[in-house]
């Protein structure tokens, strides 16, 4: 072995020192690094937590309070109906109310306390439950739900294929059937916690229902003030009805509101719901109710609900008041309806007293105005045929149709304008018409074969020709009349009936007629060409001059009233516009006038149309021995009309419907009316056009207070 100089042995004594040094600060760094990481993850925390409380601090607290505080929606009234004039026709009823809000994970055992204290403390009448409703209480107390499950046998839990049933559902249906009739043969007290307890139950979490709206009086709602803390949801509260200060015979019209009880209705729940509906939210269900829901219906207010550890409401502060609903006001002047009803009435009497009514319905009249098309009247008087007794019922005008007759005959001459078989004030000659295998059809004023008589356009509307309407037909069959002939059209074909369908359509006839009502009939038409009752050709020309399809009292109004404004059929309404609330609910300012509403025009020029309303204004004023409406000269107002008698039948008795279309003043029209008395014996006393002649003038009268 070699030994080590003093200078080796000094170089290794230098080098030990060295790497043990080396060795030593290795460790510090590692720990560096390792504080130098911490270090940095902690600043990062920092800063995340600064972020989150500085940027998005105030979304997160406001999550936890609505976490915290539940908001809860009440109803408000609804909007209030005014007539023309701002009387009230329908307003709401404000009574006092005892309300339950249920709160989260409240079950049905809940319930019984608090409906039996209730029930202590107030009077609640007893509702006409059901068995379910009674044995629903009963099973509703803890022990008598484990005495009735006891009962249940093995078969009783399991299916027809011997499975277990889990579904609790069933399991309960079957345990209310071990409940016994003794077990829920209640007593008066016990029927009226039954009674809350089922209001109480039927309304779903964080839902507010009434326990009692009716005959709430003063002491009630100080009681139940007083113990709040011991009925957990138990509120007092404001309810409404809808009240009819004004008698009115358009209470029908105006439509009905559904209770709370019943809520929305089954067959439209789910479309209310998507709108923000609660199932027991009240809501139209007929007519203008129903028509303006979205408009009457109020906002809804607003209560934050604080709730216990088990879910019960505790507490309930008002957040946002409810808003009212907006108000309407109609078209109709309830004082002119009223006289226009009594003109109709007495009128309708008289053919009664003389027996010219005895097969009759009733009587059918509109008011419009023919620009606007703002519903002035609807009268409809329904008679019952055993007792004579009339009926107001103004619905009938819109939803109840009739054989219209020679009224029609005006939209016929502009069918022939459409086809291009007539341009003008053409001349055709009226003669009776023998059609090969049916009876003769003709004219009133000329029913002898051969007697052939030349009337242009005008002429025939003031005579109320017959032959010219079916002639304007033949030629939309390209053909012309001759005895005996056989029509060249098929049965069965529907090109002609259309033809003239889509005419009569742009006058309002068998189509809707855009009414802001729900439930409009379009009358009725054969439109089954391919059955064995068919239309035949023959029916044809029966279409042709009113004896085939049927229409409404509106529908003719519409007809009417587009001949009197040149050709351009508007919507008829009955309401023109949505106003704001006073401060004490009244009729406020116009926030939305409604303004006409203009479906199309007819397809004739202006000088065609004027042939129409000639022979309109002649069916009144023209000086022939077979002008049909003279009975309508001398009226406050120069009328232009179409007569029109449809023959009917009642059973075995031959009958008419005497009707007539008009409107005034002829030079620049305010009003159009329509008339229709169905199943008269006679009209030789012109019962129609007596009456048109009493509503021009009671319109004239009214116009000039």
């Amino acid at each position: 072995m070699k030994k080590m100089s003093f200078l080796d042995k000094l170089k290794n004594n230098n080098e030990e020192p060295m790497t043990q040094k080396s060795k030593k600060s290795h460790i510090p760094f590692r720990l560096n690094l390792l504080f130098f990481v911490i270090f940095g993850l902690f600043v990062a925390l920092i800063v995340r937590l600064g972020y989150l409380q500085i940027a998005e601090g105030q979304q997160y607290v406001q999550k936890a309070e609505e976490s915290s505080a539940l908001k809860i929606k009440s109803s408000a009234p609804r909007g209030e109906i005014y007539d023309a004039k701002g009387n009230l026709l329908v307003g709401n009823k404000a009574n006092l109310a005892i309300t339950y809000t249920r709160g989260k994970k409240v079950q049905a055992k809940d319930l019984v306390p608090i409906a039996n204290k209730v029930n202590d403390l107030i009077h609640v009448p007893a509702d006409e439950l059901t068995e379910r409703d009674k044995k629903d209480f009963w099973l509703a107390n803890p022990d008598n739900l484990k005495a009735a499950q006891k009962r249940l046998t093995d078969a009783d839990k399991t299916d027809e294929k011997g499975n277990k049933i889990t579904d609790e559902g069933t399991l309960y249906v079957k345990t209310v059937e071990k409940v016994t009739p003794e077990e829920v043969n209640f007593d008066e007290h016990t029927m009226q916690a039954a009674t809350i307890f089922k209001r109480m139950n039927a309304v779903q979490e964080l839902n507010t229902a009434f326990i009692k709206n009716e005959g709430v009086t003063q002491e009630e709602i100080a009681i139940i003030g007083e113990h709040t803390s011991e009925i957990a949801g138990v509120s007092t509260g404001m309810d409404w009805d809808r009240e009819y200060p004004n008698d009115t015979d358009l209470k029908n019209l105006l439509g009905k509101v559904s209770s709370q009880k019943a809520g929305l209705p089954a067959e439209e729940a789910d479309e209310y719901i998507a709108k923000g509906y609660e199932l027991n939210d009240r809501v139209g269900t007929s007519y203008l109710e129903k028509q303006y829901e979205d408009v009457l219906q109020g906002k809804k207010g607003v209560s934050e609900a604080t709730l216990d550890s088990k879910g019960k409401t505790i507490t309930q502060t008002p957040v946002t008041e409810g808003k009212k609903g907006e108000n309407l006001k109609l078209t109709i002047d309830m004082a002119f309806q009223a006289k226009i009803e009594e003109v109709v009435r007495a009128q309708y009497q008289q053919l009664l007293a003389t027996g010219n009514a005895a097969y009759s319905d009733g009587a059918y009249v509109v008011v419009m105005n023919p620009k606007t098309g703002a519903v002035m009247a609807m009268v409809a008087l329904d008679r019952d045929l055993a007792t004579n007794e009339l009926t107001s019922n103004p619905l009938a005008t819109i939803n109840k149709a009739f054989e219209p007759g020679s009224v029609v005959k005006g939209a016929t001459i502009s069918a022939g304008y459409e086809q291009g078989v007539i341009s003008g004030n053409d001349v055709l000659i009226d003669e009776p018409l023998q059609i090969y295998g049916s009876e003769q059809k003709s004219s009133v004023f000329n029913k002898v074969p051969g007697n052939q008589i030349p009337l242009s356009a005008e002429q025939a509307l003031e005579y109320s020709s017959n032959a010219y309407m079916m002639k304007l037909v033949l030629k939309m069959m390209k053909t012309d009349y001759q005895y005996n002939m056989v029509l060249p059209y098929k049965t069965g074909d529907p090109t002609l009936f259309n033809v003239l369908r889509q005419t009569f359509g742009e006058y309002g006839m068998g189509v809707s007629t855009g009414i802001d009502l729900p439930g409009e009939s379009t009358g009725l038409s054969n439109k089954d060409f391919d059955s064995e009752f068919a239309p035949m050709p023959g029916h044809l020309l029966d279409l042709s001059f009113g004896q085939y399809d049927t229409y409404t009292a509106m529908q003719l109004a519409q007809y009417a009233s587009t001949v009197a404004n040149g050709g351009t059929r508007i919507a008829p309404r009955v309401v023109d516009g949505i106003y704001e609330n006073k401060e004490d609910g009244s009729l406020g300012e116009l926030k939305e006038e409604l303004k006409p509403k203009e479906l199309n025009k007819v397809d004739i020029s202006s000088e065609q149309m004027q042939i129409i309303q000639n022979g309109f204004y002649d069916v009144v004023h023209g000086n022939g021995i077979f002008t049909t409406g003279k009975y309508m000269q001398g009226a406050a107002l120069d009328i232009a009309a179409k007569t029109g008698t449809a023959e009917t039948n009642v059973g075995e008795h031959v009958t008419v419907n005497s009707n007539v279309v008009a409107y005034a003043p002829y030079n620049d029209p305010e009003i159009a009316v329509s008339v229709i008395l169905p199943h008269l014996t006679s009209e030789s006393t012109r019962p129609n056009q007596s009456m048109v002649t009493a509503i021009v003038n009671a319109y004239a009268e009214y116009k000039a207070q």
